[in-house]
């Protein structure tokens, strides 16, 4: 450890590590070595300020109690100061420290964060609720097993304190109702799921899409299909692993992660794309896997990585090709307002669903960048509510602002949190385009 006379070195300790497969990622004294020098990094630049309560906290503590002296903060403040962060990602985004960047420093808090509260899990373990909220898969079957118990019990307000009490989850938070019948089981009654890996590309529809709204996986297929583009689905499919690994749950993220890779790798070798509806799916599976799965998965995970796609980003890859479909049939005719999500930004590959919006006749998107709060389960928890509300309120405005009488994010998650917050439930990307390929999709036709 650093003596007090002595400035902390902005460069790399001999404790940086973010690959948990490293001896030292789970080594108490070096995660304190890189968490002092993050800490010290980022107060003495304070760019990151805006974003979640992670930097306030921070420079508030070291501003009005340790005359900026990291070394002076207590265990106890520093896991005020993780538990703060959700993962959205912007602060690495904006970060000019990055390894991404190619910068000496290798800064990454999100990482640091995932490290702190990994070997926190490892030697405390999940609390019920923590294990519940970490199982989306879980909680769908269960939902579904209920016959639709479930939704009406949401929707009660006893059960909604229950909830609260036992897994932590605040009692005024809108949750997604579940759906009766799967995404997979659709794609399996259409014959969308064939024998044999292929295909130009293969849906991973996500544990929200499978349990929660299947109706945008069936509008990404349709649109997909009307552009001649040769797309299958896949059975057996778990959650892509960020709901547990959000908890530093790195077992759980693994076993999904090989479930996952070992459906997806027979079809990425023989030339798919791999398109993964919601951006925390493909940002976890482009961006995380690689250096998070068991050490005999690396191989798999790097192949698959670099076959994954945004769904408007492929189809934004073959918009020059003549089976690029502008046969619009109806249209917002108007403004939409486009919320950019946080986990599409991280991935740096644009905002295409937003730039197909644009080939429909009259639709104006109009571009709101900030956080809306939602980050994973965050917004569900009861610590988490309060915070994300207040964190998203610019985002809620700017929406409003934008003056669209359809709203649009690429994020389902994203949507219920615009829909409880600013009173509009947005629609996904995907789900325009469906509906203005149809005649009766919008009521505004589109004159040829």
């Amino acid at each position: 450890m650093e003596t007090a006379d002595k400035n902390i070195a902005y460069k790399p300790s001999d404790g940086i590590s973010y690959d948990p497969a490293e001896e030292k990622y789970w080594n108490p004294d070096a995660l304190h070595k890189e968490i002092e020098r993050t800490f010290e990094i980022c107060h003495g630049c304070r760019l990151c300020f805006k974003y979640c309560d992670s930097f306030p906290t921070l420079f508030s503590v070291l501003d009005n109690k340790y005359d900026g002296d990291v070394r002076r903060v207590t265990g106890k403040e520093t896991e005020s100061i993780m538990d703060s962060c959700f993962q959205c990602k912007l602060c690495e985004v904006q970060c000019p420290y990055t390894e991404r960047e190619g910068h000496t420093f290798r800064l990454d808090f999100p990482k640091i964060v995932h490290r702190y509260k990994a070997q926190r899990t490892r030697r405390e373990g999940l609390d019920f609720g923590g294990k519940i909220l970490a199982d989306p898969d879980l909680a769908g079957a269960f939902a579904r097993s209920s016959f639709g118990m479930a939704n009406v019990a949401n929707r009660t307000r006893i059960h909604r304190i229950f909830l609260e009490k036992v897994l932590g989850i605040h009692r005024d938070k809108l949750l997604p109702d579940f759906a009766s019948t799967t995404f997979e089981k659709w794609a399996a009654r259409t014959e969308r799921i064939k024998p044999e890996p292929g295909g130009e590309a293969v849906l991973f529809q996500t544990c929200y899409v499978q349990n929660n709204e299947p109706q945008i996986g069936r509008d990404t297929v349709d649109v997909l299909e009307k552009n001649s583009v040769d797309v299958r689905c896949a059975a057996g499919f778990e959650c892509c692993g960020m709901p547990a690994w959000e908890r530093g749950d790195l077992e759980s993220l693994q076993k999904h992660a090989k479930a996952n890779l070992r459906i997806l790798q027979p079809f990425v070798d023989r030339g798919a794309k791999v398109l993964a509806i919601n951006p925390t799916c493909s940002m976890m599976i482009r961006r995380e896997y690689p250096t998070l799965v068991d050490s005999a998965d690396r191989a798999a995970a790097q192949a698959v990585a670099a076959a994954v796609m945004d769904p408007g980003e492929f189809l934004w890859s073959i918009r020059n090709e003549p089976r690029f479909n502008t046969n619009f049939r109806s249209t917002p005719g108007s403004t939409v307002s486009y919320h950019a999500p946080c986990h599409l930004r991280a991935q740096f590959v644009g905002f295409k669903g937003r730039d197909l919006l644009r080939k429909i006749p009259g639709v104006v998107p109009r571009t709101v960048m900030d956080c809306c709060g939602h980050d994973g389960t965050y917004a569900m928890t009861l610590d988490g509510f309060e915070p994300s509300k207040r964190i998203g309120q610019k985002a809620f405005d700017e929406m409003k602002e934008a003056g669209g009488e359809i709203w649009a994010t690429d994020c389902p998650l994203a949507a219920i949190q615009f829909k409880q917050h600013a009173g509009v439930h947005p629609l996904h990307p995907m789900s325009i385009l469906a509906r203005a390929y149809r005649e009766n999709g919008f009521p505004q036709k589109v004159e040829r």
